[in-house]
């Protein structure tokens, strides 16, 4: 079985709509493919087939208990609140005491039965991916689908809270390693990646860092759009420094340079997902707050063109 890397939906300010397309919830987590073949343990790959298996032992059991027959999923590891909604940050408190359930909200299968299915129109492969799953409500699930009305799935997104809605074509094909049109993401929630440039002191009673000094790439080029103060537990506080200390560099790697005084400048090689009020007229963000670092996203995706708005 080949691995492949995930295929990625188009960022859209504007809702589809036509009978071609169906809506399904967008979830907040981590994107995954799920692995199973004859006579191998079941694996679990990031977005950039880093090898997460170790890290969600339940979730490999789940896909080990799957029907007989090689597999290839794709879907997201999520944590939900106490609403059902899934929420990023939540998952940077898996191990902890009292830490919502990591579970597997699967949407697409790229191999079944031992053949790749990834060439069949999207209604075939739900179908094949709907007789895999059933209606299984534990750690592995079928991704909600909503009603094909696309401004009346919009709404339900928005009155439940979640992150947005995914919209694709039902006789699309899979194109692994691919942004295509074919699937197109409409945000609910401001919530998007940045880079981490650099950091500032700790004051008052925190320790470890003041805020985070975040950019995305314009070119080659990495533009400063702000600072994040808030939204740290002392935990992440303590993790970030740690991974930031080896990171450390004399000069700033953003272009041009922000003027603050206390600044310690790191390479950027970290991503950090933030949720903001807004853009500011001059490019920065309003009231931007920490909700996890993104070890499955390469910084030079963050860029300025593709900026949620």
């Amino acid at each position: 079985m080949k691995l492949v890397r995930p295929m990625l939906a188009t960022l859209s300010t504007e809702i589809v709509e036509g009978p071609e397309w169906v809506f399904e919830e967008k979830y907040d987590g981590i994107r995954a493919i799920a692995t199973r073949e004859r006579g191998k343990p079941p694996k679990l790959w990031s977005r950039m087939l880093q090898d997460l298996t170790a890290g969600f032992p339940k979730i490999v059991d789940a896909v080990a208990a799957l029907p007989d027959g090689d597999l290839m999923l794709d879907g997201e590891l999520v944590a939900l609140d106490e609403k059902g909604v899934s929420r990023f940050q939540l998952l940077q408190r898996r191990g902890m005491s009292g830490a919502a359930p990591i579970r597997y909200a699967v949407f697409d299968v790229l191999v079944f039965e031992a053949r790749s299915v990834m060439a069949r129109p999207l209604v075939e492969r739900r179908e094949a991916l709907e007789k895999a799953i059933g209606r299984r409500r534990g750690e592995l699930f079928l991704a909600r689908r909503l009603v094909r009305d696309g401004r009346a799935a919009y709404r339900e997104a928005k009155r439940l809270g979640w992150e947005g809605i995914i919209a694709k074509e039902e006789r699309s094909r899979y194109e692994p390693n691919t942004r295509s049109r074919a699937w197109r993401k409409v945000k609910v929630r401001k919530e998007s990646e940045f880079v981490i440039g650099g950091f500032t002191k700790p004051k008052g009673g925190r320790e470890h860092l003041g805020a985070l000094l975040v950019g995305l790439y314009q070119g080659r080029g990495l533009r400063f759009v702000g600072k994040v103060g808030t939204g740290f537990t002392r935990d992440t506080l303590a993790t970030l420094a740690a991974r930031l200390e080896p990171l450390r560099v004399e000069r700033s790697p953003f272009e041009p340079a922000p003027r603050i005084a206390d600044a310690t400048w790191v390479r950027p090689k970290l991503v950090a997902e933030l949720a903001y009020a807004e853009w500011t007229a001059d490019g920065k963000l309003r009231q931007p707050a920490f909700l996890g670092l993104r070890t499955d996203k390469d910084p030079t995706e963050c860029t300025w063109s593709s900026r949620e708005r």
